[in-house]
């Protein structure tokens, strides 16, 4: 777990402060809900790679997933790791990642990382050492074909959306054993075309974003349709927080705040392209992961 000059140091953070010094203050709104904007938010070091996603542990540290073209780019950190102040505690994931995507982090902090274009999910502990895997690497079609994303249930199954070559998704056990597999093409109930995000609900529902399909599609946990829910342009990432407020983005680009029955709450528009990830954390901030430009920004609740 590499650590030191690729990680911080202090000409990152005279840039950033001073960058934050110099900026006008943006406010959005998610329903009644109004947001301080911070942009670009933590201490990324230079040349770091692809911004494509972020997670949150129950620390309050922010993971910032990071993507390399390793057929041409410099080895570099597929993750790097963030103090609740932005600052840079870690970086790792180079050695064990060739295509980093999308990641969740599980209540007991474990970091899952879809490494797409390998075919698996490999898990690691919140040190970055690696302590397992589902699917079997540079393997299509065991089980995955360019998985999306990752979601890691409040009942301990863990679900991926296969998206990129499957159109399906798969559910696992803890353990991770195979469990189940649901979906096909086509834009019917329960059919996906190009399933790119998920999570698990605390009340045992799976939501999965079918991002060509404009829609998110609601299941139970064994993967029974229930819903689907339109008006989402091209759906990117979902986030849910502790009470079941269900957060989205997609590619108008904006930010929809739903409630648990997919009634819209609120919308706003905080980054410039889309956000290809969103995660928040206990105090309520909200972290969007930026593909262009590159880098992460901080929703604050603010008055």
């Amino acid at each position: 777990m590499p650590v030191g000059p690729n990680c911080t140091g202090a000409a990152i953070r005279i840039r950033l402060e001073q960058g934050r010094m110099n900026q006008p203050t943006l406010r959005v709104s998610l329903g009644p809900q109004r947001y301080r904007v911070d942009r670009p938010w933590g201490e990324l070091p230079d040349g770091c790679g692809m911004v494509t996603d972020v997670a949150c542990d129950s620390r309050g540290h922010v993971f910032v997933l990071l993507r390399h073209d390793r057929m041409v780019d410099a080895d570099g950190a597929a993750v790097i790791e963030l103090a609740p102040d932005g600052s840079c505690v870690a970086a790792w994931g180079g050695q064990e990642i060739t295509d980093a995507h999308m990641m969740a982090a599980g209540s007991d902090d474990r970091l899952f990382v879809v490494d797409r274009d390998a075919h698996q999910i490999v898990i690691f502990d919140r040190q970055g050492t690696k302590i397992g895997a589902i699917g079997n690497r540079n393997r299509p079609g065991e089980p995955f074909r360019h998985p999306c994303d990752v979601a890691v249930a409040p009942w301990g199954d863990i679900y991926v959306a296969d998206g990129y070559g499957g159109s399906q998704v798969h559910r696992f056990a803890a353990s991770g054993a195979w469990i189940a597999t649901w979906g096909e093409p086509g834009a019917g109930p329960g059919q996906f075309t190009t399933p790119h995000a998920i999570w698990a609900l605390s009340d045992g529902r799976v939501i999965v974003a079918d991002r060509e399909n404009n829609r998110l599609q609601v299941f139970t946990r064994d993967g029974q349709f229930v819903a689907a829910w339109s008006d989402h342009h091209k759906p990117m990432d979902i986030f849910a927080d502790a009470v079941g407020r269900i957060y989205v983005t997609d590619q108008v680009p904006r930010l929809s705040l739903l409630s648990g029955d997919g009634a819209l709450l609120g919308r706003c528009r905080p980054v410039l392209n889309g956000a290809h990830g969103v995660w928040g954390d206990t105090a309520g901030n909200l972290y969007l992961a930026e593909v262009s430009p590159s880098r992460v920004t901080r929703l604050v609740p603010t008055d």
